[in-house]
């Protein structure tokens, strides 16, 4: 047992840029997977290690779903699980899904979830015994959307944070990742999802990453298969040559096959990519 008892987490008191209405949150099982959608009221599930495993290090996780649904199983669960055993504390996001019914403006909901994470965690960590430069995010798919959009505008606050905490994740890990919404490279039902059927061209620019990468951009690992046929595999190309242009450091990794969503394992191959994210964190001094 290489973690404590879950707790789940409120991410507001006061959730923002809500309508009130009705909780429809939905959970059912597809296959194996657990799937959460209609998602209203934000939450994080906090995973920490067993004391005298704990590094100090944490990774806030936010799953796939093509921002209609969250994948929180093996895209959320399982890896939390898997990053303890490391003696890494992880924080599951379960995030708003943009729903004009629910949200006074869809595009920022799932934006200001993952910000209000980095608030509360950083807030938190001496309860947590957390250090606060260690604290990344990780997101699979539309999930990997959301965490290189937190990576990618942590300096535009859409929450209220009146004591000015750090909600810049200090390194981001991204699972093949939705990165850009341009029309070449874009999952056209995240984009959809997230900011219309007909998205203004300064909201396409904003959301797409490859694009906001700068000098202070936190260093990013990068996983995609080459035959993945729902988000292609140049929207982490793109992303990692926007980190060698910025001098980000950045590891990008691209299997030949896995095609798209298959979590910790790969099944076309016998790496494991959560082995070479660990050494990745070692390198970089966040785990011992």
């Amino acid at each position: 047992m290489m973690s404590q008892a879950q707790t789940i987490v409120p991410l507001y008191t006061s959730i923002p840029n809500s309508i009130p209405g009705p909780n429809e949150e939905a959970v059912q099982i597809r296959g194996s997977i657990k799937i959460v959608s209609k998602v209203s009221i934000p939450t994080l599930t906090a995973y920490i290690p067993v004391q005298g495993t704990n590094t100090g290090a944490a990774v806030i996780i936010c799953p796939g779903g093509g921002y209609g649904i969250l994948a929180s199983s093996h895209e959320g669960e399982d890896v939390a699980l898997a990053l303890n055993k490391a003696g890494i504390a992880a924080f599951v996001l379960k995030y708003r899904l943009p729903n004009d019914k629910i949200m006074v403006d869809k595009k920022i909901g799932p934006l200001q979830d993952v910000q209000q994470a980095f608030k509360l965690v950083r807030s938190r960590a001496k309860e947590w015994n957390l250090d606060v430069n260690k604290i990344g995010v990780m997101g699979f798919s539309a999930g990997g959307h959301l965490a290189a959009s937190a990576a990618a505008h942590y300096n535009q606050a859409v929450i209220d944070n009146p004591e000015s905490i750090n909600i810049r994740p200090d390194f981001q890990i991204l699972l093949y990742p939705v990165i850009s919404f341009t029309d070449s490279l874009t999952h056209l039902g995240s984009r959809t999802n997230l900011i219309g059927n007909a998205p203004a061209p300064e909201q396409i620019k904003f959301y797409s990453n490859e694009l906001q990468v700068t000098k202070q951009s936190p260093p990013a690992f990068i996983v995609h298969a080459q035959d993945d046929r729902t988000v292609k595999a140049e929207n982490s190309i793109q992303f990692y040559l926007a980190l060698m242009k910025n001098a980000v450091p950045g590891q990008l990794i691209i299997y030949p096959k896995g095609g798209h969503g298959f979590g910790m394992n790969n099944p076309t191959t016998t790496d494991r990519w959560m082995e070479q994210c660990l050494n990745w964190m070692r390198s970089n001094t966040w785990i011992n």
